[in-house]
């Protein structure tokens, strides 16, 4: 999977789950600071994205994942 299909991919899940526009969703978006997630939501979008994704993302790698582009980075570096 490329970067673009994996950037769309969770660009869907932030817009269905945060009702953001899409073309609001950048690399830099910040899940806190931006967006205003807590971290109950970010649990369960982590959940989401192993789903998707069919791989499990350790807690303390998803505490790293503050930007679109670290989840990015994440899920292509760990593709199976």
């Amino acid at each position: 999977m490329t970067e673009k299909e994996i950037f769309d991919k969770i660009a869907k899940i932030i817009h269905e789950r945060f009702e953001v526009e899409l073309d609001k969703i950048t690399p830099e978006l910040n899940f806190t600071q931006d967006l205003d997630v807590d971290s109950i939501d970010l649990v369960e979008f982590v959940l989401e994205l192993e789903d998707t994704f069919g791989a499990e993302i350790p807690d303390e790698e998803a505490e790293k994942m503050t930007t679109v582009a670290n989840v990015v980075a994440y899920v292509k570096a760990h593709q199976a």
